[in-house]
């Protein structure tokens, strides 16, 4: 008992820390303070999720005869998801539950990381100007960083569990690396806090790549000057005293908006679109499942499902003949095999699909008995849903059934056209292969064979055309046109050749044609370009393709701040 607690206001409290094998030292603390009236903090129980059950019958045990006194409380870092929800149901029934919500809005989250400090903090650095100025660049790079991730992946491509710790310790390190040199380490103080305070959470290379802009916004020589802002309107503060900085945070910070994070407002019109949809589309999945339709209805539910896989299966044409197919491929050329690759890739999923449908036909009829795979297939129909089946075999998609099943015929037909004499194609819709990158790669190899080049240091040249697709009658003599990309964050003017600020309510506007070639990668001109990474969904993330450097007369840290992307689908 000595060894497990220490006097605490008259009371003895247990503190144990889980993980690590010390679910008996918990165990045994528990037996202690139930007999003595002892209080007991266990910290971290979500790394002990087998343990949990026990720790519900070591409670529901102690929960009658126990001293008057004896007192359980328990912290846990929240779940990501509501599937990984682990703490049983009896702990929280019988609990009385605080959370720590974090802050929300760019007010409260300044107001929230410059909390973390007070006055004696600002007087401690004999550098007491740049101190100032850092620390206060510091926390609005802390508050936009942390509330950046509610614009989902155009905000951030992953979410990452930034928070106050991370903050601190960068004003820790400023501290010392202002004590200890007689110039301003820029450099440094934003390789550490970029790469390694905050940087450390970061597993996406577009997200580091954001970081790291943010940082060089922020952090740097014009700070000292008086002329740096840190969002329109909103110009980094001189030296104040602590509750100088929040009264300054209070008068002079604009109204809440996307701008205060270097992102244009449809971003926020994205965000509030996608969380209204999901909304919708969980209360479409709380509907009764066994209702019937009333009066001028469309029928029960197995009706509108037996329509719709009828619907299906007539409209679904034959597999491609993939051996009849190579046959005729007079010369297996980069663009032949990827155009094979992707027959081979459709017969997979349009089987899939031809079985499941048929199968689910048979058990809708009462020929066949209905296992859980076709009820979950009848309920994705019914929900308009891409079944699960069908995802893992298909393309990543965000649509809805009908426009994804829309979507899969306007691909056989353009891979139907494709094979007829395998000849590219005079424009290439890129959003249409299971694979892009393939055909990306089959341009390079094509180019490389041609011009015996090594494909090690080759490079794509991405020139944005003024026409559509429908203008193109051929294909270039090199590389190729391709069409059916769209952008998010801005937009392209074609007739100045640039990337300019996005319409208010455009949210993906469309691309002209592109014309993507190879080169050598030394031939590559770099100068006025933002390297613009292409996504084949709007959730981003691994759903990368490639990147292409296109136009802007602005300076493309902005285009880096406002998330722009090139997509495949929207």
């Amino acid at each position: 008992g000595k060894k497990l607690g220490f006097t605490f206001n008259n009371r003895n409290l247990h503190n144990v820390s889980l993980g690590q094998g010390q679910e008996v030292v918990a165990e045994q603390a528990l037996d202690l303070a139930a007999k003595e009236g002892h209080w007991v903090i266990l910290q971290n129980i979500h790394l002990v999720a087998k343990w949990l059950s026990s720790l519900e019958k070591k409670l529901e045990q102690h929960s009658k005869g126990s001293h008057q006194d004896f007192r359980v409380f328990i912290s846990a870092e929240p779940a990501p998801s509501p599937e990984s929800h682990i703490i049983p149901q009896g702990i929280l029934e019988n609990s009385i539950k605080i959370t720590n919500e974090a802050p929300t809005g760019m007010q409260a989250n300044l107001h929230g990381a410059l909390d973390n400090f007070s006055q004696d903090t600002l007087e401690m650095c004999s550098h007491e100007k740049e101190f100032k100025s850092m620390l206060f660049a510091l926390c609005y790079f802390h508050a936009v960083v942390a509330e950046r991730r509610k614009f989902g992946p155009q905000g951030w491509n992953c979410p990452y569990p930034f928070n106050s710790g991370d903050l601190t310790i960068s004003v820790s390190v400023l501290h010392n690396y202002l004590q200890d040199s007689s110039k301003v380490p820029y450099d440094d103080l934003r390789y550490l806090v970029g790469e390694i305070m905050y940087g450390g959470h970061i597993t996406d290379d577009w997200d580091r790549r954001l970081c790291k802009t943010y940082l060089e916004e922020f952090i740097k020589p014009e700070m000292l000057e008086g002329e740096l802002l840190l969002a329109p309107g909103f110009p980094l503060p001189g030296n104040m005293d602590y509750n100088g900085y929040h009264q300054y945070i209070d008068e002079a910070l604009p109204p809440e908006s996307p701008y205060l994070y270097g992102l244009h407002p449809n971003a926020e019109l994205g965000f509030l679109t996608r969380s209204s949809e999901q909304l919708l589309r969980t209360l479409l999945e709380l509907q009764p499942r066994d209702s019937s339709a009333g009066e001028g209805g469309v029928g029960t539910r197995e009706e509108t499902v037996k329509d719709l896989l009828e619907e299906m299966l007539e409209k679904l044409s034959e597999e491609f003949n993939v051996a009849e197919l190579m046959a005729r491929v007079e010369q297996r050329t980069p663009y032949a095999v990827v155009a094979l690759q992707e027959c081979e890739r459709m017969n997979v999923l349009t089987a899939e699909i031809k079985r499941s449908l048929l199968e689910l036909e048979l058990g809708l009829k009462g020929e066949l008995t209905m296992t859980s795979d076709m009820e979950s297939l009848q309920n994705a129909l019914f929900l308009d849903m891409v079944p699960e089946s069908w995802g893992r075999r298909s393309y990543p998609s965000t649509a809805s059934l009908g426009t994804w099943f829309s979507d899969l015929l306007a691909r056989i037909s353009e891979l139907d056209t494709w094979t007829g004499d395998f000849s590219l194609p005079s424009t290439v819709w890129l959003g249409g292969f299971f694979n892009p990158q393939s055909i990306l790669t089959a341009i390079m190899q094509t180019t490389a064979r041609k011009n015996k080049w090594p494909l090690d240091r080759m490079a794509l040249q991405c020139d944005v055309t003024k026409k559509s697709r429908e203008d193109f009658a051929s294909p270039p003599r090199e590389g190729a046109y391709v069409h059916g990309l769209f952008m998010e964050g801005a937009r392209w003017d074609a007739q100045a050749g640039l990337i300019t600020d996005a319409r208010l309510q455009e949210l993906t506007p469309a691309m002209p044609v592109l014309f993507i070639r190879a080169i050598p990668a030394d031939k590559q001109d770099t100068r006025g370009m933002y390297p613009c990474p292409l996504y084949k969904t709007r959730q981003r993330g691994p759903t990368y393709v490639w990147t292409f450097n296109l136009k802007t007369k602005d300076s493309p840290a902005k285009w880096v701040l406002a998330g722009v992307a090139l997509l495949l689908q929207v």
